[in-house]
């Protein structure tokens, strides 16, 4: 059963989703800051990337 479960998986249609961390400068301390949004579809990164 297992072999099935991998073979529909490689067929293409699911989604790449990919984890994102930005590096933001903090207003109060002037130091850098991690943010991080945990899962994220393709076509949302570079969204993700331009928002301030």
């Amino acid at each position: 059963m297992a072999k099935k479960v991998v073979a529909t998986l490689k067929t293409g249609t699911a989604k790449k989703y990919t984890k994102c961390i930005k590096m933001v400068k903090s207003e109060k301390t002037g130091a850098y800051v991690f943010k991080t949004q945990n899962i994220l579809e393709e076509d949302e990164i570079k969204a993700y990337f331009a928002e301030k």
